[in-house]
């Protein structure tokens, strides 16, 4: 565990040491926790940049893709040279780059029912920044399960959502969706396209969440989803209660993990 700073140290980290709700105290709870980053995409990028400039000690990464072209539009952690490459390895590497005094581990591989609980047990926060329905509702089961706050996060064309969960405190993503939807109902962003600078800018909020969860600062969007309308700079938020009845998170339930069938799309876009 780090106890105090280097010269160096508190140059780089000055901005925050001067911050009230912060300080000293908080910079080494960051520097002290640990993050899981779910997919290396359009949201995983800007929240891994700005998880590892605050300072984060331990950031995992999982994502089993390799940068493709049609990635660079959105996903800002990559770079043209980077196509072929493992996202994970690139990720990594920019990190790195921006902070080389955190620790940066990869796990290059698709998350599933099997292998998600062991990974999810390391950390003290996740984000989630997949890119399909069965991922998002895994998410949510192990964290429930493994007890672990957690970010999600949603996007679709111009349409943003995030809401931060606190097993067993507040809302679950299931007690606000229930279910996936039926498989190819919803079309995806290769379909339907998505606004590059809102996954910036859901991404940057999801990280700022686990900032405050980090050092138990502010107010969290805990029993409440915000939906971000980009055309017309819209941020509303709805609220939502704790369903006693949920299937996850309720007091009948999940005691284990299954795989969701696979559905690729985004997010469940919550008209309102």
């Amino acid at each position: 565990m780090k106890t105090d700073f280097n010269d160096e140290e508190i140059e780089r980290y000055a901005r925050h040491i001067i911050l009230q709700n912060i300080g000293i105290e908080g910079q080494l709870k960051l520097l002290n926790s640990k993050v899981l980053i779910i997919g290396a995409g359009g949201l995983g990028s800007p929240a891994a940049l700005y998880l590892a400039a605050a300072g984060v000690g331990t950031i995992g990464i999982a994502d089993g893709d390799e940068v493709d072209l049609s990635n660079l539009q959105r996903q800002i952690i990559h770079t043209t040279k980077d196509i072929g490459v493992p996202k994970t390895k690139s990720a990594k590497n920019k990190m790195e780059a921006l902070n080389p005094g955190i620790n940066v581990i990869t796990y290059n591989e698709y998350l599933n029912a099997s292998n998600i609980l062991d990974i999810v047990s390391k950390y003290d926060f996740v984000i989630d920044g997949a890119d399909n329905f069965a991922t998002k509702f895994l998410i949510n089961d192990v964290c429930v399960l493994a007890n672990k706050a957690f970010s999600h996060g949603g996007i679709l064309r111009f349409i943003a959502q995030t809401m931060t969960v606190i097993p067993h405190e507040s809302a679950c993503y299931a007690c606000v969706f229930d279910s996936p939807p039926p498989v190819d109902s919803v079309p995806t962003c290769s379909q339907a396209g998505v606004l590059g600078t809102i996954a910036g800018i859901l991404g940057s909020i999801q990280a700022t969440e686990a900032v405050k969860y980090l050092l138990n600062e502010g107010e969290l969007l805990t029993d409440k989803l915000l939906i971000v309308d980009a055309l017309s700079m819209d941020f509303d938020k709805v609220k939502f209660k704790k369903n006693p009845d949920c299937r996850v998170c309720g007091k009948n339930g999940i005691k284990k993990l299954s795989d969701y069938e696979q559905n690729s799309c985004e997010v469940k876009i919550l008209v309102i």
